[in-house]
């Protein structure tokens, strides 16, 4: 990237323990060609806010408890509106030491957290582009889910104006451009199509609003009257799209398939009873779990 094009950074702090090959290999699984870039020290994307658009890009400051955030020259003056979306895309604000010891409390996940300190909750930028992955990504594995959602970026994904290089960019699509598309011939299920679009007309409408201002637990009924979106997709876009602390899919099959339960994993009910005890730390008490079932 050529720096020689980006505004004044600026720094982000944060409370220790954060790792940044958490971030890395998040990213390196979910990476949507067009839209992110991703480099050993460095993850840039592109963004939309209302009519605006442009780039930012993030990187670990060595030695410190930091990160350099940068932006498009153009995007100068969303500086105020960015930086909290990165810091919560980035999990910079919340007290890990504090989280460890309420979830350090039972005994199986005082293991995982002493294995792996301080494991953060990575979050999405865009709650809609995060919302329709995991719609994607419903009884699919991560990998198909991304090739599905590169495709939809870039048949309807518009080209960013100002990329920070000469590489194009691409913009995540909007509402709009896929409730209008048939979405024909992208690798789905006819019924998750038409949950797609359903759901990308409900946003583009205003009949359906991305927000947790009234409560996740709003934000979940919600999702879930929509056709073909259930508990587990409407939590895991809460989680996702949204940090929310508390947010927890209790039929994710990684949860119910950690290591840690043994051969023959937990089922939901049974999960939902404990997890009660994690309250209201819950998404991270899911973060450890998948992390212990991605290293088996």
């Amino acid at each position: 990237m050529n720096e020689t094009l980006t505004s004044a950074p600026l720094r982000l702090a944060y409370r220790e323990p954060w790792s940044w090959r958490q971030f890395h290999d998040h990213f390196a699984l979910r990476r949507l060609a067009g839209v992110e870039r991703l480099e050993t020290q460095r993850y840039t994307r592109s963004f939309r806010l209302g009519a605006r658009s442009g780039w930012f890009s993030v990187r670990p400051l060595a030695g410190e408890a930091a990160l350099e955030l940068s932006l498009a020259p153009s995007c100068s003056d969303l500086v105020d509106v960015l930086t909290p979306r990165v810091r919560r895309m980035f999990d910079l604000d919340r007290d890990p030491a504090a989280i460890a010891a309420h979830l350090g409390r039972d005994p199986q996940l005082a293991a995982l957290l002493a294995r792996a300190p301080g494991l953060r909750l990575p979050a999405a930028f865009d709650p809609f582009e995060q919302a329709v992955r995991a719609i994607v990504g419903q009884q699919v594995a991560v990998k198909a889910a991304v090739t599905i959602t590169g495709r939809l970026v870039q048949r309807l994904g518009e080209p960013l104006a100002e990329p920070p290089d000469a590489e194009p960019m691409r913009l995540f699509p909007t509402p709009q451009a896929l409730a209008a598309d048939p979405l024909d011939n992208i690798g789905m299920p006819g019924k998750r199509v038409q949950t797609l679009r359903h759901f990308a007309e409900a946003v583009a409408s205003g009949e359906l609003e991305l927000s947790v201002s009234d409560g996740v637990e709003t934000l979940v009924e919600r999702l879930c009257a929509l056709p073909g979106i259930g508990p587990w997709t409407a939590e895991y876009i809460a989680l996702r799209a949204f940090g929310e602390a508390d947010a927890f899919p209790t039929a994710d099959l990684g949860l119910l398939k950690a290591p840690l339960w043994g051969a023959g994993g937990i089922d939901p009910r049974s999960l939902a009873a404990r997890a009660e005890a994690w309250r209201p730390w819950r998404a991270y008490a899911a973060v450890y779990l998948w992390h212990d079932y991605a290293s088996e």
